[in-house]
């Protein structure tokens, strides 16, 4: 029952996150679309203006990728597969969960996972890609 609860309390944040992402994201790109619709004053201040709206589009970029992850989340616990992995079919570790709500790997098939993006990002940049 121990689990059940604790997946239960990860679907309260994971919807918390959600609706915060969903409301920072909203703001974020009305921010940008202000940002455009200013002229800047001079060479500098379109310089600033431009740095800025870079990081906004990174922070956006980043925000959106963490809202998708946690609309996976949230859609596979209503298919009831959250918390399983998708590589081994394996439990999720509850500490791997509560560290990382929208996991969908276990950390043995996460790491391995990893290897072989390093591995093919080793072999490309020694062919020259």
């Amino acid at each position: 029952m121990a689990r059940k609860d604790a997946l239960l309390n990860l679907h309260a944040i994971l919807i918390r996150r959600r609706d915060a992402l969903r409301r920072a994201l909203a703001g974020d790109l009305t921010l940008l679309r202000e940002l455009r619709s200013e002229s800047p004053g001079d060479v500098i201040d379109a310089a600033v203006d431009t740095a800025q709206d870079e990081i906004s589009s990174q922070l956006a970029e980043v925000e959106a990728r963490e809202l998708g992850s946690i609309e996976t989340a949230l859609e596979r616990m209503k298919e009831g597969t959250y918390g399983l992995c998708e590589v081994c079919s394996g439990k999720i570790p509850l500490a791997r969960l509560q560290a990382l709500p929208y996991a969908t790997m276990c950390i043995a098939c996460q790491r391995e996972l990893e290897k072989e993006g390093a591995r093919f990002s080793a072999e490309t940049e020694r062919a020259g890609f």
